[in-house]
């Protein structure tokens, strides 16, 4: 492969975990190969981005933020409509930021619609870094289309679709909407291929599974094992849907006191400890902790199931029930349980349910040799490295 030359190369994301943290490493790996990278972000994640070497850029968003999960509605326009009214705001702003300093490569998160219309002005290259499942042939005519119908058809859709539009064609592209979010040019995939719906079915000439792109995460600090725990268990539900105190105080009726057994429960920032009662001594809560810490060491994880979790587990080999709360975590869950490596139950799972599906998983030899080798896959997949040289290789020019 031809050397790459040192390159300016731009980042665009929203101000979410699942969306930037997939991308850290991937960034950092960029840096320490000498290219300069510019990382579009909104204040609250600049000091995360600097820490990878990476200049932060940063813009004035719109998105609801992890402190309203709510105010993302609850119908299919409510969750894509602050994506376009965003967009359109953003826009100039990252215009003006990077006026002067044109990159070589764009490369965006999937929700960045701003990133996408300016390599298009600049005439340079864009890749989507996406942090979830991607689109297959027939995607449209499956999923998408049965999913949107009633929208298209409703006076709310059409003014959405008519104005996403309009943007459209008033920067220079004449792609349809629902093509111009779904369907990139070019894109590498932060998923394992594993969890990919229908993966035999993806253009491989346009996504590139890479896996998991880790790191070692010792910026968060770690987590340490007690030394009298027989079992070490995972409760999380990610960072945004996590007001569950009923769920919570099932899990720790479930496995407070179990002999053997020690649970770690992340609750999140809506929940205080005061709401789940009395908790027995093998029981640790904390509004954090780091994930990829504790999962190195855990025995079982009863995980939301977010593209992170989930792909965290499976590279740490865990056993995981999934208790999905939004969006693709369902997707996420499905794929899970069909792999053979987890269960999925209802939020409103009682105490019983749920330690019946951890022992019954952790006590399963087939469970434990199915993880086995789709860790020993996803160490194939070249995880940050690969990524890295993929995005070099748009640099470059060079074969794929």
């Amino acid at each position: 492969m031809t050397e790459p030359q040192r390159a300016h190369i731009a980042m665009f994301s929203i101000a979410a975990p699942g969306h930037v943290n997939p991308s850290l490493e991937v960034i950092r790996e960029l840096v320490a190969r000498g290219h300069r990278v510019s990382y579009a972000i909104p204040e609250s994640y600049a000091d995360r981005i600097a820490e990878t070497g990476a200049k932060p850029v940063v813009y004035r968003s719109t998105l609801p933020t992890e402190e309203e999960p709510e105010a993302w509605g609850t119908e299919l326009i409510d969750n894509i409509e602050p994506f376009l009214n965003d967009a359109v705001q953003v826009l100039p702003q990252l215009a003006e930021a990077f006026a002067g300093d044109k990159p070589d490569l764009v490369i965006h998160d999937i929700t960045s619609y701003p990133a996408i219309v300016l390599a298009h002005r600049w005439g340079v290259p864009a890749v989507s870094l996406s942090p979830n499942l991607v689109a297959w042939e027939g995607y449209e005519e499956e999923v998408a289309e049965p999913m949107t119908a009633e929208l298209r058809a409703s006076e709310r859709g059409k003014a959405y679709y008519a104005r996403f539009t309009d943007w459209l064609t008033e920067n220079g592209i004449t792609t349809h909407p629902d093509t111009f979010v779904g369907r990139p040019r070019r894109s590498i995939v932060l998923i394992p291929r594993a969890l990919q719906p229908n993966a035999d079915r993806v253009d491989e000439s346009v996504y590139s599974f890479v896996g998991a792109c880790q790191g070692d995460r010792a910026s968060q600090g770690e987590w340490k094992r007690p030394a009298d725990a027989e079992k070490v268990l995972l409760v999380s539900l990610g960072s945004s849907f996590t007001k569950q105190p009923a769920f919570y105080r099932e899990c720790v009726k479930a496995f407070g006191d179990l002999p053997g057994w020690h649970m770690v429960l992340q609750i999140g920032r809506h929940v205080d400890e005061s709401e789940l009662g009395a908790l027995p001594g093998n029981v640790e809560v904390h509004s954090w902790v780091p994930q990829l810490s504790v999962l190195r060491q855990a025995d079982a994880f009863i995980t939301h199931a977010g593209a992170g979790g989930s792909q965290e587990g499976l590279a740490t080999g865990t056993p995981m029930v999934a208790v999905p709360q939004a969006v693709d975590q369902f997707g996420n869950a499905d794929m899970l349980v069909g792999l053979g490596v987890a269960r999925r139950v209802a939020t409103e799972a009682p105490a019983e349910e749920l330690r019946e599906a951890v022992l019954s998983l952790t006590s399963d030899p087939e469970v434990a040799a199915r993880l086995a080798s789709i860790r020993a896959e996803m160490a194939g997949e070249g995880g940050t490295r690969r990524a890295a040289d993929l995005i070099e290789a748009e640099l470059t020019g060079a074969v794929r």
